[in-house]
């Protein structure tokens, strides 16, 4: 390590073997700081409760990086007993469910869970963390704090440590807090969603500069704090990433969608849209094929059976981030649902740029005003279709089909400003700046 490069603390829940999506942006922006003039210290827990383990993503934790683990109290492990799950099950995120409707036991949970583990389960976290962290920070001292949510206690951990040591912060919001897309599911009393709000703008308040993933949560918190204290940071793609990606594209017209498809990704009239052209045209029927790589919510399932779509249907359960590269490329279509949410115009994914760098055909289904529209105009890919526009969807996937048998391979979108290499040099001079006018103070 170089003697002029800083030291960062990064407080994050997912970090590898973690897998799914919210262990990659903090994983590839460690991966480039050294190369930038930061040394990344990563705080995480010992033992976490991850939707899905992926132990390839490793490869992408720098050599020079410190990773400092420590054992966290998991409600969930209560959670399971609970309701009947094995210890070794799995969670998913959202909400998502493969049974037919939550149990009463389950919705009993959900509404513990909102109204008593406030911000999330991982609040037990915070005290001993900040205990340990105060003593660290003094033996190891650090230049900046960033912590990254949600889960959003995790910015509780660093407001705490910024107080006590003077230590610049950044609160970097992947998704929304109080905005969430199934913030409403918590069941929140009166009482608890005022304290979920006075906690979300306590952070806003007190964090040095905020990160946020799209224009629309900067707006969102620009009612909170000033604008000027709030940086869009997008998501983005690993350049090294795509020499993963080798497959041949599928003879079928193979519609893949890949992650977890859940009650808000459920695209209904799409479903309708592929039913009616499956008893339209005999050669769509025979081609067709959907491909779901990933976790389906049960309403999703449900939508598929009632349009009689199911012996088009195939299922991939959870794969490693090398094999979905994989998948992306052979796909004829990727299918990219916008949640549909009070939040979806700011949802805006890490796999959005994955999909566009695999150059693959993009069915995008969504609000044609959101930041995901704004994105795919910006590089040049086709507009998003509204989730309920019959016409327009089947007037796309139609065209799509048609390119498919001619072999007609759509335009690359140029995504060149969003590599992940080139978003850390866009955070580092931010980092830099941070810890300097604290300095300055």
């Amino acid at each position: 390590m170089s003697e002029q490069q800083k030291r960062v603390l990064i407080i994050t829940y997912y970090w590898p073997p973690s897998g799914g999506s919210g262990v990659q942006r903090w994983l590839k922006f460690a991966k480039y700081l050294p190369s930038n003039g930061w040394q990344p210290v990563v705080y995480t827990p010992e033992n976490p409760e991850f939707p899905s383990i992926d132990p390839s993503l490793e490869k992408d934790v720098p050599a020079s990086a410190i990773v400092i683990k420590r054992q966290i109290l998991e409600p969930y492990n209560i959670y399971k007993k609970f309701v009947g799950l094995k210890k070794n099950d799995r969670i998913n995120t959202g909400f998502l469910s493969e049974k037919e409707k939550p149990g009463k036991l389950e919705m009993l949970s959900r509404w513990i869970r909102g109204n008593f583990f406030i911000p999330d389960a991982r609040r037990f976290w915070v005290s001993p963390s900040v205990r340990f962290l105060k003593k660290h920070l003094r033996q190891h001292p650090v230049d900046l704090i960033i912590s990254t949510g949600p889960p959003h206690s995790l910015h509780l951990i660093a407001q705490k440590l910024q107080k006590s040591t003077g230590t610049p912060w950044i609160a970097d919001f992947r998704d929304p807090w109080t905005n969430i897309d199934f913030y409403e599911d918590l069941m929140l009393t009166r009482l608890a969603d005022k304290k979920h709000h006075k906690l979300e703008k306590l952070v806003l308040e007190d964090a040095q500069h905020i990160l946020v993933v799209g224009k629309t949560m900067k707006d969102e918190f620009s009612d909170i704090v000033e604008a000027k204290k709030i940086t869009v940071l997008p998501n983005g793609y690993d350049d090294d990433d795509q020499h993963l990606a080798k497959a041949d594209v599928d003879d079928k017209f193979s519609i893949a969608h890949i992650g977890s498809f859940s009650p808000a990704r459920n695209p209904q009239t799409l479903w309708k849209v592929l039913s009616e052209l499956v008893e339209e045209d005999s050669n769509f029927a025979t081609d067709l094929i959907i491909r779901a790589v990933g976790t389906i919510d049960h309403s999703v399932q449900k939508a598929i059976s009632d349009n009689a779509l199911d012996p088009f249907v195939e299922r991939i359960q959870y794969l490693p981030h090398d094999l979905v590269m994989s998948e992306q490329q052979r796909a004829a279509v990727l299918m990219l649902v916008v949640n549909r949410s009070k939040n979806a115009k700011g949802i805006l994914t890490g796999k959005v740029f994955e999909y566009l760098l695999s150059g693959r055909p993009i069915l995008a289904i969504g609000p044609v005003d959101g930041d995901l529209a704004a994105l795919m105009e910006e590089v040049g890919a086709p507009s998003l279709v509204d989730y309920d526009d019959e016409a327009a969807l089947k007037k796309r996937v139609k065209e799509l089909y048609a390119d498919f048998k001619q072999r007609k391979e759509p335009e690359a979108p140029d995504v060149t400003a969003y590599s992940r290499s080139a978003l850390t040099k866009k955070l580092s001079h931010l980092m830099e700046t941070v810890s300097r006018s604290s300095d300055e103070r």
